[in-house]
């Protein structure tokens, strides 16, 4: 085969191609995977290299991949970033999209670009990042540039057969990025320029949408600074709105569905919001819309499984977005509506309900509806739908008879095109596509493979075999296991009831996703229910005290995809419930009917690969029982309550159960944040440093006035200005506060005494973003000195003397770090740490922590901070902290650090470490040489278990 090489119009040494197996050894721990009859190679290029051993030019100038036997290899390119405000979730998207694709049949090639417009080819580690900030400060000495995008297009025209954009918002779904591949040939997925450009800004596919017949809100568009009042006052006035308090949605035009939304009540308030808009340089064009009192927000994936010219798009299970809130101790906001943080941080102020809980006619009509749009925008491949049901005692609109949307149970209005949408592991189109039959493996390849047919050079690719894993994604939970010989079985379980609980579901969803890859392995997930539910089900009469009475789910692969526990279990519970079973089996069904009449006719598609399944109810005891009877490995990911103080881990350990992390008395030990600086107190000559903490009954600072002289005792006691207090006992980002006067003291133990499920933004006397509060309240608080730490900003707005965007005073020789351990007990070893940056207050905010696209973590610590001796010390003194702590398995311990000496400050051990997709802990195993990716991270983690109990 002749041999073949890309020469790219930009300067940089080129990186050759990472070839990654499964079950590599882990070299820096001296671990070995045991799984050696199932290895599994998988590629994962970067995207500016191309192997020569597996190229060759053919007449058509295209520089083709063929496998080791000889077969046709797909080249894909992802690209993602951009300059809006969404490129975080970008990335979230882009390595979701990487995870699901990536096999022996097809290449990713991986692409950026910055808020700058500058493009870049970058390895498929760098996706894996929390956020673009983590590395765009050192893009320039670890990826390749383009000087131009019409180099980057000119590049992509020979080493991607198609392209799969995923950068959401400007430049992605507006038209630009399809218009730069149009202009160089470039096949990509998705719809084309001119009809992106029409359909992304609101306004104008709102004046498309009344063309084609179809109601739409009424809406009034502000134009720059200098808003007509007495126009935006006749506007109110027509749609019968009071000019002084009359409620409406205020949006960018050309913005994304969630970025720079809010409400406003009357004229002036409106024009004020619309003109922040303009300022905050979000758009220069607002919409101004009715507020849709009483109506019901959904979301509809529309999927085209058409031929050529011949389109059919189809319309999956639309989903209803319900707002809730709970009780009378939380925020009820008046302005509340579907944001950026409901949508993509995991708190239960939001439920997603798929099918939809509407009327049958109104899920028919707004099928069919999105169907119609769909194909009369000109919309290709995928694309989402976004809308409002009203039913016909709510407010009304005025319309004609023949416009499209009016049900006899209310009225239907489509308000946003999302043309790219996104593609988070529990995101709708996940969520919608694995109800009707489709793996996330399976629906993206399908959406790859169909763009592929518009284009001749490629289309004989979109034959490729393996499109469908060889087994059906079944995860039911008993002795009917699909029964392969070897094959062991994991069950993976999250949710709990403490504040970490929705984190704990992302932990476990992508710990399952994960383990999915390996065929030797039978993962199934499972739901630890919270302790409200089981007192009074199928547990009933038994001692509510009693953990092993706490009931199980385990999941069909379709309810694992919710943004929170709480939905999971209505979801299990609306499973099971005979007549919601009933219509939501046969929506499931009619949807398959009409995807399987376009798809029948592709020969890449082998078939659904997802089960409709119900879920099955277990007490934790009998769970554990049958856990040991099938012989099954427990993969923790329980944050907080009895997944990290022990209690799980003794009970498995009684039954002889395998499971991940340390054993039940360091987990105890870790738990408890006081036990754990009186154990490592020893090591003070070391290089490991403890805390001061007082710690405080929660029911004493209630019962007592909350004054000067308190606040006085405190910090006299502890020799500081100003408090950090924290739950003794919860998890790592819930109900942490810097309190700075007894004024902020006396309001933290108020939220305690009403049970607020949150503090509200900047409610203490120094700036900070939302407080997430324990719920129920913790027994104990502790306080303990706050560590004042320089700032550090990370930025691609503009360079320092250094050629990066990185600046840190480094007047205090402190920061803050985050490092996972990982090994066997007694041989403990430090992963890279990373440093933790604030972005909004003291403290590292829930969002920061765990929601996507949200939180800087400098991995490993740049050299301008941290020096290599220095490093390796504080790693030296993580190992101690870890051995000392007897821990096992794998842990994250959070500490500050001093940058010149490695001496270590800890703050706390967590046992049941977060797991979601931008943990730092992935970024940590991606940084060792080689890397683990983290399939093979939790793979690792799963083999320690395993190991420990032989």
């Amino acid at each position: 085969m002749a041999s073949s090489t890309i020469h790219h119009p930009y300067i940089g040494t080129c990186a050759s191609s990472v070839e990654l197996l499964y079950g590599k050894s882990f070299k820096l721990l001296n671990l070995h995977n045991t799984n050696k009859k199932n290895k599994k190679k998988v590629r994962i290029s970067c995207s500016y290299s191309v192997p020569d051993s597996t190229c060759e030019v053919v007449g058509d100038g295209v520089v083709y991949k063929e496998d080791e036997e000889g077969k046709r290899v797909l080249r894909v390119g992802i690209i993602c970033g951009g300059p809006s405000s969404e490129r975080g979730i970008s990335l979230n998207s882009a390595r979701s999209l990487l995870h699901h694709i990536q096999g022996d049949d097809l290449q990713v090639s991986c692409y950026y670009i910055d808020c700058n417009l500058n493009a870049y080819a970058i390895s498929s580690a760098q996706v894996y990042s929390n956020t673009p900030a983590d590395f765009d400060y050192k893009l320039e000495s670890l990826a390749q540039s383009f000087q131009t995008l019409a180099d980057l297009a000119e590049h992509l025209a020979t080493a991607v057969d198609i392209v799969f954009p995923v950068i959401h918002g400007k430049f992605g779904e507006d038209g630009d990025i399809q218009e730069l591949l149009e202009r160089y040939n470039v096949p990509f997925v998705g719809t084309g320029s001119n009809e992106c450009h029409q359909a992304f800004d609101k306004y104008k596919a709102s004046l498309e949408l009344s063309k084609l017949g179809f109601i739409t809100v009424p809406n009034f568009l502000v134009q720059d600074y200098g808003t007509s009042k007495s126009e935006l006052s006749e506007w109110f006035n027509r749609h019968q709105l009071d000019p002084d308090s009359g409620k409406v949605v205020i949006k960018p035009t050309i913005g994304g569905s969630s970025i720079g939304v809010r409400v406003a009540y009357g004229v002036a308030d409106s024009i004020v919001k619309a003109e922040e808009i303009i300022s905050e340089g979000i758009d220069n064009r607002v919409l101004i819309e009715m507020f849709l009192e009483g109506g019901s927000e959904f979301t509809a994936i529309v999927l085209d499984v058409g031929t050529g010219s011949d389109h059919r798009p189809v319309v999956l299970l639309p989903t209803e977005v319900e707002l809730q809130f709970c009780g009378a101790n939380d925020l009820k906001e008046n302005d509340a509506i579907f944001n950026y943080r409901r949508k993509y941080l995991p708190t239960s102020q939001v439920a997603y309900h798929t099918p939809p809980r509407f009327p049958l006619d109104a899920i028919e009509n707004i099928r069919k509806g999105a169907s119609v749009l769909f194909q009369q925008l000109g919309l290709r491949d995928f694309a989402r739908i976004d809308g409002w049901f009203l039913p016909n005692s709510s407010c009304t609109l005025s319309s004609s008879e023949s416009d499209f949307g009016s049900t006899e149970s209310g009225t239907i209005l489509f308000t946003d095109i999302n043309l790219i949408s996104g593609m988070e592991q529990t995101s709708f189109l996940f969520q919608q596509a694995s109800k009707v039959g489709f793996s996330h493996t399976n629906i993206l390849r399908s959406i790859i493979h169909h763009a592929c047919l518009r284009f001749p050079n490629i289309a004989s690719v979109s034959g490729l075999p393996g499109l469908v894993p060889s087994r059906s994604k079944s995860s039911k939970l008993n002795k009917s296991f699909p029964h392969r010989k070897g094959a062991r079985k994991v069950f993976v379980i999250f949710g709990g009831d403490t504040s970490e609980r929705q984190v704990s579901l992302m932990s476990g969803t992508n710990v399952w996703l994960n383990l999915q890859a390996f065929d030797d392995l039978e993962v199934i997930p499972c739901l630890l229910s919270p302790t409200s539910e089981y007192a009074s089900s199928v547990d009933a009469g038994k001692d509510p005290d009693d953990v092993r009475s706490r009931t199980v789910w385990s999941l069909p692969y379709s309810l694992v995809l919710r943004h929170t526990t709480e939905e999971v279990l209505d979801a299990c519970v609306e499973a099971i419930e005979p007549d919601r079973a009933v219509l939501t089996s046969d929506l499931r069904k009619k949807v398959m009917n009409d995807l399987m009449e376009g798809l029948k006719d592709h020969n890449w598609f082998k078939g659904f690969d997802v089960v409709d399944e119900v879920p099955m109810r277990f007490s934790l005891e009998q769970w554990i029982k049958l856990a040991k009877e099938v012989q099954a490995t427990v993969f923790l990911a329980v944050h907080g309550g009895i997944g990290e103080d022990g209690t799980l881990q003794s009970l498995l350990d009684a039954e002889g159960v395998p499971y991940t992390g340390p054993g039940s008395m360091a987990s105890k030990l870790c738990m408890d944040k006081v036990a754990t600086s009186v154990a490592l107190k020893h090591l003070a000559n070391s290089g490991v440093l403890t805390i001061n903490k007082d710690v405080r009954r929660k029911d004493d600072l209630v019962n007592k006035l909350i004054n000067d002289d308190i606040w006085h005792e405190l910090t006299q006691k502890l020799q500081c200005e100003t408090l950090c207090v924290k739950p003794s006992k919860d998890g790592c980002s819930t109900g942490v506060a810097r309190l700075c006067c007894s004024k902020d003291l006396a309001i933290y133990v108020k939220a305690l005494e009403d049970c607020l499920l949150r503090i509200p933004p900047n409610s203490l006397s120094k700036a900070h973003g939302m407080i997430e509060m324990p719920n129920p309240p913790p027994e104990l608080v502790i306080f303990e000195p706050f560590i004042e730490t320089d700032e550090i900003i990370v930025t691609s707005k503009f360079k320092n003397g250094n050629g990066h965007g990185l600046t840190w005073k480094g007047h205090n020789r402190w920061v803050e770090i985050t490092v996972g351990v990982v090994g066997k007990l007694g041989s403990m070893q430090s992963l890279s740490p990373s440093v933790t940056v604030k972005e909004t207050g003291d403290i590292l905010s829930l969002e920061e922590k765990f929601q996507g696209g949200t939180g800087i973590n400098l991995t490993p610590p740049p050299s301008s901070i941290m020096s290599a001796k220095a490093l390796e010390i504080c790693k030296q003194n993580i190992e101690l902290i870890a051995n000392t702590l007897q821990l096992e398995g794998f842990s994250r311990i959070d500490a500050f650090v001093n940058v010149d000496s490695g001496e270590v400050l800890i703050i706390e051990v967590n046992t049941v470490p977060g797991m979601t997709p931008s943990t730092v802990l992935i970024h940590q195993a991606l940084a060792e040489k080689p890397p683990l990716y983290p399939h093979q991270f939790f793979r690792t983690l799963l083999d320690l278990a395993h190991e420990r109990n032989m």
